[in-house]
């Protein structure tokens, strides 16, 4: 791929890749299987889609209920192959490895693209302020929370969203979603860490 693509894939905007039909790549992130209370460094998994089509993988550690989720997902995409290729960064919530918070606006200014947090359903934010609560530096995390933004509903996706409008960001989810409510990126996010860490896929996906 010549620099001019790479240069046109890096400044294109999402709406204008809908409208023409082009193909839109994104990343997937999701954390794999861990025991809370024994297990302190947690695998993430990053999936590469061209639309539903698999693309390509990254894999890292973070470390449970820690702060250094933003910072891996940056190191893991910043300088390499796939960061000029991708238009779009998705998590599967915006707490992996537990309680460790994505700092979304900051990932999304230093990737320099929209970054998504999605939830399967509307979170119970009072159960969350509890379980948080038994953490250390409980308003630094509620903060980090905070920050992500509203949670906006387009049936069937939940999610929060920086650098790119909550509109347009449901038509993407919709273009890349073959089967059920979960974008195919965050699909085999969630079954390859699975298989990976306990030897077969997960029933969650």
């Amino acid at each position: 791929m010549n620099f001019e693509c790479l240069l046109y894939l890096s400044i294109v905007k999402l709406a204008d890749l809908i409208r023409l039909d082009r193909t839109i790549r994104v990343v997937g992130f999701d954390d794999a299987p861990f025991e809370r209370n024994r297990d302190r460094t947690v695998s993430i998994s990053g999936i590469i889609c061209g639309g539903t089509r698999f693309e390509g993988m990254v894999w890292g550690q973070i470390e449970a209920d820690g702060w250094d989720a933003t910072d891996t997902i940056c190191n893991l995409l910043l300088g390499g192959k796939f960061h000029p290729q991708i238009h779009l960064v998705l998590l599967d919530g915006i707490g992996l490895g537990g309680f460790n918070l994505v700092d979304l606006p900051e990932l999304a200014e230093r990737l320099q693209r929209p970054c998504v947090a999605l939830m399967r359903r509307p979170p119970n934010l009072d159960k969350m302020q509890q379980a948080m609560r038994r953490l250390p530096d409980f308003e630094k995390r509620w903060d980090r929370l905070r920050r992500a933004g509203p949670i906006h509903a387009f049936h069937p996706f939940y999610f929060q969203t920086c650098q790119e409008a909550p509109g347009t960001i449901a038509k993407v989810l919709q273009v890349l979603t073959d089967r059920g409510h979960v974008p195919e990126a965050l699909r085999l996010a969630h079954l390859i860490g699975s298989a990976v860490i306990t030897g077969e896929s997960g029933y969650r996906a």
